[in-house]
């Protein structure tokens, strides 16, 4: 069979060999291999900047002016800080929701992301059903949206869900809407969010724990360090880029509390969909 070999481009230098620059310097990259790079590299800067960078600095710009989203901006729509002093002390719903976020990001930072991480280290120590609990505990993350909250909606339904009836709640008839009650409704849906969040964390971290030194952990060992200072003193610190994705991961799941903070105040003034069923 005969095989045919595609030459090589003139300004491709082999592997390792160094291509003389115009300022005496010497480098590894080739005028071809620049240009590449500028395509790959520019390509997705530029559906960065116009799809979010843009939008973003065009929606901080319109803060300040009473535009309408009908005609042009013109020098007469801009009216200062006014939207600003109307949202902190004329809008009423911006201090509830504002509060409901930091209750969010309060509970996934100190509750659910430690609790997916506690996952994690149980399992990076290889026991019977390692793959069986990872399963189960990313299950979640894979079902949809739409399919978690019919499941957790069976859950707090005051007549027809598992916990009420679990407890005895229905027999007694001391129903509790979990999810109509304006008290409790915001923590009912943080534990439906943690239910994903856990899972989502543990096999994130669980990854990274697989991809540490095991020397380390021995050389602790030797040291007459236990697993919890092994952990705190040694591991976690390695896991510095780890632990900064799943900070990002939980700050970003705080978006939904915005659109939780609404439903619940709706699902306070008229009533669960459970209980119209």
């Amino acid at each position: 069979m005969a095989t045919s070999i595609t030459p090589a481009r003139e300004d491709s230098p082999e592997a390792g060999e160094l291509v003389p620059t115009r300022r005496g310097g010497y480098h590894v990259l080739t005028r071809y291999d620049r240009r590449v790079l500028m395509v790959m590299v520019g390509i997705p800067l530029l559906l960065d900047v116009l799809l979010i960078w843009w939008p973003t600095a065009s929606s901080i710009l319109l803060s300040f002016t009473n535009w309408d989203g009908v005609g042009s901006v013109t020098a007469q729509n801009f009216i200062g800080l006014k939207n600003y002093q109307f949202m902190f002390s004329g809008y009423t719903l911006f201090w509830p929701a504002f509060l409901h976020n930091i209750i969010w990001l309060a509970w996934l930072a100190l509750i659910a992301t430690p609790v997916g991480i506690f996952f994690a280290v149980l399992l990076d120590r290889d026991i019977r059903g390692t793959g069986f609990y990872q399963s189960v505990f990313f299950l979640p993350v894979v079902l949809s949206l739409v399919v978690v909250g019919f499941i957790w909606e069976l859950q707090f339904s005051p007549t027809e869900g598992f916990i009420n009836n679990a407890f005895g709640l229905v027999k007694s008839g001391k129903l509790i809407d979990w999810l109509g009650n304006p008290r409790i409704n915001l923590y009912s849906i943080l534990i439906a969010a943690s239910w994903r969040h856990v899972g989502y964390v543990m096999v994130i971290y669980l990854a990274g724990l697989k991809s540490v030194d095991p020397m380390l952990r021995e050389a602790a060992k030797v040291d007459g360090a236990n697993e919890i200072q092994t952990f705190f003193r040694v591991v976690f610190p390695v896991m510095a880029p780890i632990n900064v994705v799943i900070a990002v991961i939980t700050t970003r799941s705080r978006r939904s509390a915005p659109s939780t903070s609404r439903s619940s105040s709706t699902r306070a003034r008229t009533g669960s969909s459970c209980c119209r069923s």
